[in-house]
């Protein structure tokens, strides 16, 4: 089997350095040989965000250029169509074929949720699950719903390198540098006038200046 293929998708309205490393960090904790990013286009989970799909596609585009094992999925904002992982990850086995590994890249806080995704159970059927945690905060089942703590306890990986010796299935966790930055906070700082420089690269700012994005009306 070729390397485990990561794949991130999210909101990233905007996209900031916590995404970034996230990512990052998965390809050396996990042997990641890249790590494909899919914005959502219509995310069902939360109301539409305040810029467009296209805008939210350009500032990933822009925040990972720099780095040759990031690419860019654009399938879901070309869709017309809420975006569910499932179908994501159908698509992609469709397109990778049934023996890729393939590395659903998830932070602590979504993975709790996982249970209340769109045919959550099918997720494992299509690629691994990789959860991203604070160090010294590992995933516990007294933590997750009761359906939920039961898929972790029975797929979860011991050793990481495990992902690329089956296409799907398992479930690890790995802990990543912890940065107290969320989108939600750069919204907010934007919206009344203040700086948010150093939260999101330098490239991804000047974006949302130019476009006069995330301003109060």
């Amino acid at each position: 089997m070729s390397e485990p293929l990561g794949l991130f998708g999210g909101t990233f309205d905007p996209v900031h350095f916590g995404h970034l490393r996230l990512a990052e960090e998965a390809v050396t904790h996990l042997g990641l040989a890249s790590v494909r990013w899919t914005p959502a286009g219509q995310p069902p989970h939360r109301g539409q965000p305040q810029v467009t799909a296209d805008q939210r596609l350009d500032m990933v585009r822009l925040a990972t250029a720099g780095n040759a094992r990031f690419v860019i999925d654009a399938a879901e904002v070309e869709a017309a169509a809420p975006s569910y992982t499932v179908h994501t990850l159908e698509r992609l086995r469709r397109e990778l074929g049934p023996t890729r590994p393939l590395v659903l890249l998830v932070g602590a806080d979504a993975f709790a949720g996982l249970n209340s995704w769109h045919r959550w159970r099918d997720l494992f059927a299509l690629a691994h699950v990789a959860v991203s945690h604070r160090p010294g905060f590992p995933v516990e089942t007294s933590s997750l719903p009761v359906d939920l703590a039961a898929e972790f306890g029975c797929r979860r990986a011991a050793d990481p390198a495990a992902l690329a010796t089956s296409p799907s299935g398992a479930i690890a966790t790995f802990a990543m540098t912890q940065l107290a930055i969320s989108a939600t906070q750069i919204r907010r700082l934007l919206a009344n006038g203040l700086s948010a420089r150093y939260l999101l690269p330098d490239d991804v700012l000047d974006y949302i200046q130019t476009h006069s994005l995330y301003r109060n009306p």
